[in-house]
């Protein structure tokens, strides 16, 4: 039985009175608020907040923990996301006291612990990506995009070129043309071969002058690596443009092969998806960026550099595009992304992405006979099936899969993404999965294709919630408690 507590609102849980802190006696000279603040920034009245006791507030947060899937608690095949299981020890590293309670506004004298962190940062990308120029300051993959065709457009400008348009195969992600569209460019698709790669003639007849970028993904949303990229990067070079990686699926080549070296200009990195970190929640986040280079004149200030024994936060680069972030970013990620690194070494980081291909590859052969596979036999880090066929003849959708999968406790993969395959289930293991967990989801996959169609169709049953209405939530939310009249 599901705790009252968990379903009332704090509001209803109120009591007048009830208190969960108490504050110690001020030392400090006080002042009223009107002092400090303009007349305009004031409210007129107290706000109603809720007045509730210490354990009310624990207790009411802890119950909706409970109702939620994780990482932690649960298998999350989520295609593109990679959700791995990430190490607690680097959560235990970046709270440590000398690094956690750093303020920003600190002498570089007394922080070069800390910059000697973020430098090594810079220099373990810089390795990794093959790309010379790093900025750690975006705050999120999709923010990395931004910064770097914002780089991409104040490196064109210099030179003169006046490009307006950016190339994306028709497999990419959502972002992707809205990072694009930000940063003052046209988005324009390029179309995919029946196999799932980029189609090399369509590409090269919407080649022209003015193509600035094109944005691709290596491996693709499909999972699969484009064994023609040196020859698409190549042709891209050759009309003038940039070529920029989408740095989503480098879980799947760590150690194996470096975008620089096939002749990437710009990428952006995920440290939840590659190198551990958060995940999810609106938290903090990181999107560092590597370029080429001839790029690296133009990336965000502050970047961090060594002079003889010292490390400095340099601002003076005429042509950098300025912040794109405040202060240096959430160094906590980035500390988390570190320790990661160290602790792997070059030859750990193969592992970890031979162990991922691995696993995806297993559940692959594991998954098709029942939920085919259109593109290819096997796959790098995840792969696209599809219940096209099961929905043709039993009327079962890739979204009543999903939704059993939460019945089963798993969570359900990414779907009906990428957009080029129909009812499609993308799904990523990671390599942080046991055999045992992969043979558990193959065999909760296949039953459920078995189940009686309007069984799926009301799943999930055993959830607080089972199938709210997404978009009406989403045109017209609820932001707002509103007391009972």
């Amino acid at each position: 039985m599901r705790n009252q507590q968990a379903t009332q609102l704090l509001f209803e849980l109120s009591r007048p009175g009830a208190t969960a802190v108490r504050l110690p006696v001020c030392d400090v000279p006080q002042r009223t608020a009107d002092e400090l603040l303009p007349g305009w920034a004031l409210s007129a009245s107290e706000p109603p907040l809720p007045e509730l006791s210490e354990p009310d507030v624990v207790r009411h947060y802890t119950n909706l923990s409970q109702w939620n899937m994780s990482v932690d608690t649960h298998f999350y095949p989520l295609g593109s996301c990679t959700m791995k299981y990430n190490p607690k020890r680097n959560e235990r590293l970046a709270s440590l006291p000398g690094l956690a309670d750093l303020h920003p506004y600190q002498p570089e004298a007394s922080i070069q612990g800390m910059l000697k962190l973020l430098y090594d940062c810079q220099t373990f990308l810089a390795e990794i990506s093959g790309l010379p120029g790093v900025s750690l300051q975006p705050a999120a993959g999709a923010h990395g995009e931004l910064t770097a065709l914002l780089v991409a457009a104040a490196y064109l400008r210099d030179r003169a070129e006046p490009r307006s348009v950016v190339l994306l195969p028709d497999s990419a992600h959502g972002t992707n043309p809205a990072s694009a569209a930000m940063a003052g460019f046209r988005a324009r698709s390029v179309g995919s071969t029946a196999d799932g790669l980029v189609d090399l003639d369509d590409l090269a007849a919407k080649l022209d002058r003015q193509v600035a970028v094109l944005m691709i993904t290596n491996p693709n949303t499909l999972g699969l690596f484009e064994g023609r990229i040196a020859e698409i990067t190549q042709m891209v070079h050759d009309a003038g443009g940039l070529v920029y990686l989408d740095g989503a699926n480098m879980n799947a080549i760590l150690g194996k092969t470096r975008p620089g070296d096939f002749g990437a200009d710009l990428m952006h990195f995920n440290p939840h998806k590659t190198f551990s970190g958060p995940h999810g929640g609106g938290g903090p986040g990181a999107g560092p960026i590597a370029v080429t280079e001839a790029l690296a004149p133009f990336l965000p200030v502050p970047v961090v550099v060594k002079d003889g024994e010292h490390f400095r936060l340099e601002e003076n680069r005429p042509k950098s595009i300025g912040r794109v972030r405040g202060f240096f970013g959430n160094t906590g990620v980035l500390v988390r992304m570190f320790c990661y690194i160290l602790t792997h070494g070059p030859d750990g980081l193969r592992r970890v992405s031979e162990n991922a291909v691995l696993n995806a590859n297993y559940l692959l052969r594991r998954v098709k006979p029942f939920l085919p596979v259109p593109q290819g036999d096997r796959c790098m880090h995840e792969f696209v099936a599809t219940a096209s066929e099961l929905k043709a003849e039993r009327g079962v959708t890739a979204m009543d899969i999903a939704k059993r999968l939460l019945d089963r406790g798993m969570h359900a993969p990414t779907v009906y993404f990428p957009l080029i395959v129909r009812e499609a289930l993308m799904i990523e293991p990671t390599e942080t999965e046991s055999k045992a967990t992969l043979d558990a989801f193959a065999e909760a996959l296949f039953r459920i294709t078995e189940e009686a169609p309007e069984m799926l169709h009301d799943a999930p049953h055993t959830t607080p919630v089972s199938r709210p209405n997404e978009v009406q939530a989403a045109r017209q939310p609820k932001l707002r408690w509103t007391a009972p009249t």
